[in-house]
């Protein structure tokens, strides 16, 4: 069974950084594309990234120059390290299986919150 855990969100000021962890397991996570979503209030869910097996990874324009995704196959981990978070970059981030879409299994997301 596909679990997937997220944790590090929480309140944070606008211009400030957080890094998502998303602790993966019941699969093969290291021959695994992954993906990082996210679902502010009153709208859909809007991919905002993705990492290949190997490491490359990919990004919306909402998320480019700003969130970096990576991942360490020895732990099972997925990360999204953002910086210079904006109010707009509030929501409910989920880490989830698959490349390019919010298709895949997600996880029960964490919340962050960009606030003064």
């Amino acid at each position: 069974e596909v679990q997937l855990v997220e944790s590090g969100g929480g309140l944070v000021q606008p211009g400030g950084s957080l890094r998502l962890s998303c602790a993966a397991s019941g699969f093969a996570f290291s021959e695994t594309r992954m993906t990082w979503a996210r679902q502010a209030p009153g709208k859909g869910l809007e991919w905002l990234s993705s990492i290949t097996q190997g490491g490359a990874g990919y990004y919306a324009d909402s998320a480019k120059g700003r969130f970096t995704i990576s991942r360490d196959n020895a732990q099972n981990t997925l990360y999204l390290q953002m910086n210079s978070l904006k109010i707009e970059d509030s929501g409910v981030y989920y880490c989830a299986t698959g490349f390019g879409n919010t298709d895949g299994a997600r996880g029960q997301g964490t919340q962050v919150t960009v606030s003064s």
